[in-house]
């Protein structure tokens, strides 16, 4: 099931019905108190040299302070698609602020069972580190998860931004990975380097011969040896452990929603979300409508300097029949921020461009 937003509307006014935060809201507006106040208005305190109104929200930095009764709601937000305990603290910490949000949320994740039952083992050894990417999608790691609950996945990481993509496979023939590729390289561009395993459909000559006809470099990890691929096993385990704890939809509307999260989450090794480094922009999400400056998108920029016309205006429209190119008329409805209708000698005309 998907949550819906919440907007900085809900929040102002469950701030201003919370007793502790409408409190501190006017503390911020008329000057804080001069003798100590502790109890649970000591996280404010610590903070209040950084905490200001908004739209009636109170803020701190650019996050949104979060009054107690939307808590449980932005909670399940953040929890949407079962991040874990490290990648939730990192979203929260992008949007929303609540005194001890770092404990609420490890005591959040502890109780959720599909998340306890999908745990990991801890790591025998350590993983074989590959060095630093120069610039995102320079170097992408492949490899197949599966077979897991009869689907085999195709896992594809980009090693700079930690982009991930999963890929639904009927097949996993070279011809198969190379369609998947290929659409991939259309939207992404080329990497410089591959990396994968040594199974046969990578190790195929076709597969081989297709990227050394696009100037890839391949490079294979050891035989018999998996962890040598490791950013990809990595997140192999951890598709893994996302796709077991989705039990709503398909499983392309599962694969979805946890890429939704994964593209938008701060990733802990590089502090920005894999959008931001491989796209240079941050993914809206539903928690963007929080913040009291979230406005939705208009036409804003298309019609500065051009002309408005109004019911009535005398106008030449654009004949896309036989005849004159322009022929004169009068403006009768406004269909939309650039369109029209005209009524050309007693004959209507609906104009998807300005009339002039």
């Amino acid at each position: 099931m998907t949550l819906g937003p919440i907007s900085s509307c809900e929040v102002a006014k469950a701030s201003a019905r919370d007793p502790v935060i409408r409190t501190v809201m006017g503390w911020v507006l008329k000057g804080w108190p001069v003798k100590a106040v502790g109890g649970e208005y000591q996280g404010y305190v610590n903070k209040r040299n950084e905490l200001f109104m908004q739209g009636g929200c109170l803020l701190w930095g650019d996050r949104v302070v979060i009054p107690t009764r939307l808590r449980t709601r932005v909670l399940e937000l953040l929890h949407e698609g079962h991040p874990g305990i490290v990648r939730m603290k990192s979203l929260a910490r992008s949007y929303v602020w609540w005194p001890n949000m770092d404990q609420v949320i490890s005591e959040w994740v502890g109780k959720c069972r599909p998340c306890q039952e999908s745990r990991p083992d801890p790591p025998i050894a350590p993983i074989r580190e590959w060095e630093k990417p120069k610039g995102p999608w320079g170097r992408i790691h492949i490899d197949f998860a599966g077979p897991f609950h009869g689907q085999t996945f195709l896992i594809v990481v980009d090693a700079f931004s930690k982009w991930l993509e999963i890929i639904l496979m009927p097949s996993t023939t070279a011809e198969a990975v190379i369609k998947v590729l290929r659409k991939l390289f259309a939207t992404h561009g080329l990497p410089d380097t591959l990396v994968s395993d040594n199974g046969p459909q990578f190790t195929a000559t076709l597969f081989e011969g297709y990227l050394a006809g696009l100037g890839i470099r391949h490079a294979l990890s050891a035989p018999f040896h998996p962890a040598s691929n490791g950013l990809a096993e990595r997140f192999v385990r951890t598709a893994k452990e996302a796709l077991s704890r989705l039990d709503n939809g398909d499983w392309q509307a599962r694969i979805d929603q946890f890429l939704a999260v994964q593209h938008a989450t701060p990733c802990t090794a590089t502090g920005r979300s894999p959008a931001k480094l491989l796209m240079g922009r941050k993914l809206r999400c539903v928690l963007d409508r929080l913040h009291p400056n979230y406005t939705h998108e208009n036409f804003k920029g298309e019609t500065t300097g051009l002309r408005q016309f109004q019911v009535g205006s005398p106008v030449f429209a654009r004949n896309y029949a036989s005849g004159p190119l322009w022929v004169a008329g009068t403006i009768v409805g406004i269909t939309g921020p650039k369109s029209y209708t005209v009524d050309v000698g007693g004959q209507t005309l609906e104009t998807p461009h300005r009339p002039i």
